[in-house]
């Protein structure tokens, strides 16, 4: 799911986006909150309106945010409290708050309010944030309003096995839409998230949707798709195309090198995105040293594709039964 943090995959059109074959996008609880709030999104008809994008869409619940601005921030039973980067004005987000939030945003997918711990943390310390994060998903369930709208559970636990164990197996009781692993990706080596993600995704229904929050590479979205993982969303692609690279076969291609300048083929062969079928390494290499904007429109389509590719590659291996075998080197560790 590419990432629209501002009811907006940055520098890319909604029929634009289309094109890559996404699917779904994510847009932000927290930052939608501040900017443009969420009542104006309301009147609009709600963020498919609003941002013109009649696919899937999910919203986060605001958790993350927990985390990435814990220098802004006081946690309490009751929830979080922030210190605008606006204005300075003090935010209190409950679970409550976050899903009033995101039911009046209207995604089809909402995430309940959750306390991501940092690497490293405590056991104990991981601990809390997990049994927080439990007692707060209740209290999500209860201010959820609308049926039309799916309402998934996250399991916290850190790189502690047994929690994330505990956490996984308590969850699954509730029956929900769906479930996601969240916390991964804070700072932890990839070993350890590969092992959060094999101990974990067993654990909850395979009926249902699994979502892996905030991961996005080749390697990593293989192997956590052999775990059993369904969803993924990530900033790589976009992130990557405003710093001027390419994502081709999985490896990061800097345009702005040199050896660019005068290289009239695609940036990839094989891909079928507007940027590789209209244009060249030259051109993109060009567009970024005179920092034209369309470099980042046109690398931001074709790495998006790119990440949609590989899915739709993996997805076609799976019904063909020849998973394992085709994606073998993805599915190593990185040091092997």
């Amino acid at each position: 799911m590419p990432v629209g943090t501002l009811a907006n995959v940055k520098t890319v059109t909604p029929e634009q986006l289309r094109a890559t074959g996404a699917q779904m996008v994510l847009a932000n609880t927290y930052h939608l909150h501040l900017q443009p709030g969420e009542e104006i999104v309301a009147r609009a008809g709600g963020l498919h309106s609003f941002m013109a994008w009649q696919g899937p869409i999910l919203t986060d619940s605001g958790g993350f945010q927990v985390f990435s601005l814990s220098e802004m921030r006081s946690i309490s039973d009751e929830g979080v409290t922030f210190k605008s980067p606006r204005d300075g004005q003090l935010i209190q987000l409950t679970p409550e708050k976050s899903i009033q939030i995101q039911n009046a945003l209207g995604a089809d997918v909402i995430m309940a309010f959750d306390e991501c711990p940092p690497y490293p943390a405590s056991a104990a310390a991981v601990a809390a944030a997990t049994e927080r994060t439990y007692r707060w998903l209740n209290r999500c369930i209860t201010a959820h309003q609308r049926s039309d709208q799916a309402l998934f559970g996250i399991v916290q636990g850190g790189i502690y096995p047994e929690l994330r164990q505990q956490a996984a197996k308590t969850l699954a009781k509730l029956d929900l839409p769906g479930y996601a692993i969240g916390g991964v990706s804070v700072g932890e080596p990839p070993e350890l998230i590969q092992k959060i993600v094999r101990a974990t995704t067993p654990l909850l229904p395979a009926h249902k949707p699994r979502y892996l929050m905030g991961v996005g590479t080749y390697r990593e979205m293989a192997q956590a798709i052999a775990a059993g993982v369904d969803l993924f969303d990530c900033v790589i692609p976009t992130r990557l195309a405003r710093h001027g690279a390419a994502l081709v076969g999985g490896e990061r291609w800097n345009l702005k090198n040199a050896r660019f300048k005068e290289d009239f083929t695609p940036l990839d062969d094989s891909c079928p995105c507007y940027a590789c079928q209209h244009f060249t390494r030259a051109y993109i290499s060009h567009l970024l040293r005179a920092q034209e904007i369309l470099a980042y429109t046109l690398l931001s389509i074709h790495n998006i594709t790119e990440l949609i590719q590989f899915t739709q590659e993996i997805r076609a291996a799976i019904l063909d039964d020849r998973f394992v075998e085709e994606f073998a080197n993805w599915l190593k560790p990185a040091t092997s």
